[in-house]
């Protein structure tokens, strides 16, 4: 399995570097047609777009292009299906429209969730990551010195440096005084941006770095979430994009996912990330013009699919690796829309479906995502089945949007998708105009020879960092949502691995008396009352609302130390903190609340006896969850954060 894997990698890449070094110059291609002395409207709009130099060239052999004409439609016809100008356009819309929402959410929630007072605070991990590049500067600085030796210590050093390159070098760096000043900057440059890690030794990218008093960060919060929100709705307005656009967008999202803590922890941060790292490679440098000289190239092209290939094969993997009997005995679904994250109106008449649909459903999605993603990357498939690979992916995105609300996961898995489809099938999307310049630029537009370089370089960049992604894929052992290298650029992903049989949630209720009376906390889509129906939120991410499903489905505070956090905030009346919530249950109440708990219950779709019906969900008591014994305070709350800070750090 894992040399068929290698090896169609590996055909797949040359393949891709023979198309993108071997095409023809479009341009020097002409269609050869009856002799006129004007050109024709259609044709003046072709030279319009497509330059001077192919008007040259008609004028001189004094062609007239006619649209109409059989030979030149079937030219035309040819032409699309081989390039993507127009999709292009379609791809970074999508693309945008994704991060928009995604700095939406961070726009309107971060300053709760990891602001100044928020749950995990930004400066937190800023802290521990500075802290981290000092004691790495420290050890480099003993290596060194212990390299070069005191002077006490030189002909010692001077014998050692016989057998050591690496002291010899170093000492001869230290007694030239223009090397020894480069070599500071360059250490203060790694210092800045490498040293300063998280605990798995990543750099933590942010711009929050720049920020003077780290106790005053949500100003730089909602100023990187407005920048990104800003870039994001330029890109979609355009439908053009350059490299300084692209690379903006990548830095604010990398920025707020690097200190965002268990509220960026989700598989689809690193996988929004990846694809605007991709989309680099996708546009200009600086032109901005929605169909510009630059041909999209076969390479990058794959590369996106490559993306989507590794997205579905490690869900799909996952699945049968995980130790869930469900995904192998086609028993999954029956389970699954009960039991999802974030239901949504139409989930519970999915959980009803009989049980033989929920066995095709299992077995379909084994086929999407486990057989169909070769489809994807294996070289020299007719343009039929190219186009199917796309579609099977995103029509499998749309049936999870309809059945629940995940997040913008499924809206951005759809993106990469995009890139196997060309300008003929996307081509009803656009006016006339706009299909006649990009056919006049598929006809004269070519890549560069710097350009098809820079594509086979980051190939090969992809190749050597999908090494240990495709080793993971192939292991028994296999992990999901996982980045090997330390810049997070190429992941590996994966969804649902389990599938639990029952929906236990967290309930916090809180009461001012230690006998009440207990109110308890509504949360924007997470199941509470019993008579409150889901709602619509894709793509919008309640990420709170996310994690306290995940706490549940943990059962107790253990892996969720956060929630500690939240339980304070909730007792201190956090306003930006009771503005995630639906509502506070103490406003308007003189008593304000003293004590708080957590407890666990069983949820269960109700079947409704009449249309009438308010009741949504069937609840059950399990237990208590937070505290074991006696109830909850502030004091009580504060000593278990202390607690666990000295035992986790």
């Amino acid at each position: 399995m894992g040399s068929l894997v290698a090896a169609i990698f590996l055909l797949s890449a040359f393949a891709n570097i023979a198309s993108g070094f071997l095409q023809p110059a479009r341009h020097a291609r002409t269609p050869s047609l009856p002799f006129d002395q004007r050109l024709d409207h259609d044709s003046q709009a072709i030279l319009t777009a497509t330059g001077s130099r192919f008007s040259s060239q008609l004028k001189r052999r004094k062609t007239s292009l006619h649209i109409s004409d059989p030979s030149l439609l079937l030219m035309s016809n040819s032409v699309q299906k081989t390039s993507q100008f127009l999709v292009r356009i379609v791809f970074l819309r999508a693309m945008a429209f994704v991060h928009l929402v995604a700095f939406l959410v961070a726009l309107h929630q971060n300053k709760a969730l990891i602001g100044d007072d928020g749950i995990t605070p930004a400066k937190n991990v800023l802290n521990a990551a500075g802290l981290r590049g000092k004691l790495i500067k420290e050890h480099r600085k003993h290596r060194d010195d212990d390299a070069r030796g005191t002077p006490e210590q030189q002909p010692a050093a001077t014998e050692m440096s016989k057998s050591s390159k690496r002291s010899s070098l170093s000492r001869f760096i230290h007694n030239n005084p223009k090397l020894s000043r480069l070599q500071h900057k360059f250490a203060k440059l790694r210092e800045l941006l490498w040293d300063r890690c998280d605990a798995m030794h990543r750099p933590v990218i942010t711009l929050l770095w720049l920020a003077k008093d780290r106790n005053k960060l949500n100003p730089w919060l909602d100023g990187i979430a407005i920048a990104g929100l800003s870039m994001s709705a330029l890109i979609l307005l355009l439908g053009s994009a350059n490299v300084p656009l692209v690379f903006g967008l990548w830095l604010c999202q990398r920025s707020l996912m690097s200190v965002g803590g268990p509220f960026y922890g989700f598989g689809w941060e690193p996988q929004l990330n990846e694809l605007s790292f991709h989309a680099l490679l996708l546009v200009p440098l600086l032109s901005l013009q929605q169909i510009p000289h630059l041909p999209v190239s076969p390479i990058i092209a794959w590369t996106f699919r490559w993306m989507l290939f590794r997205i579905m094969m490690g869900a799909g993997l996952i699945k049968f690796r995980s130790g869930d009997t469900k995904w192998k005995d086609g028993t999954a679904m029956q389970y699954f829309y009960e039991t999802q994250p974030v239901p949504n109106p139409l989930s519970r008449y999915f959980h009803w479906m009989p049980k033989p649909w929920h066995t095709f459903e299992v077995w379909a999605n084994h086929f999407v995502e486990v057989l169909a993603p070769w489809l994807l990357i294996i070289p020299g498939l007719p343009l039929f089945w190219r186009r199917a690979a796309g579609l099977i992916q995103i029509n499998f995105q749309a049936i999870l949007i309809l059945s629940g609300n995940l997040s913008f996961l499924n809206w951005l898995t759809m993106v990469p998708a995009i890139m196997c489809l060309d300008d003929g099938f996307v081509g009803g999307l656009f006016s006339a105009s706009t299909r006649t310049r990009a056919m006049g630029a598929a006809w004269t537009y070519s890549t560069t020879t710097m350009r098809q370089l820079i594509n086979v370089g980051f190939l090969g960049l992809v190749a050597w960092l999908s090494i240990p992604v495709v080793k993971n894929l192939l292991s028994e052992k296999q992990i999901m949502n996982f980045s090997f290298d330390p810049l997070r650029l190429i992941n590996t992903y994966g969804a649902f691995g389990t599938v639990s049989e029952e929906r236990e949630e967290f309930i916090i209720s809180a009461a001012p008396d230690f006998d009440g009376p207990w109110k308890e906390y509504e949360f924007k889509v997470k199941p509470g009352d019993v008579n409150k129906h889901p709602r619509w939120i894709s793509p919008y991410h309640y990420r709170l609302d996310w994690q306290l499903w995940i706490a549940s489905a943990c059962r107790s505070l253990d892996r969720s130390p956060w929630l500690l956090s939240l339980l304070l905030k909730l007792l201190q009346r956090n306003e930006a903190v009771l503005d995630l919530l639906d509502g506070d249950p103490w406003k308007g109440y003189a008593e304000k609340p003293k004590y708080i708990r957590v407890d666990r219950y069983r949820y269960k779709f109700h079947k409704p006896t009449s249309r009438n019906d308010p009741v949504y969900w069937d609840r059950e008591y399990v237990g208590r969850v937070y505290p074991r014994q006696g109830l909850a305070t502030q004091e009580g709350i504060k000593d278990d954060i202390r607690r666990l800070r000295l035992l986790y750090g």
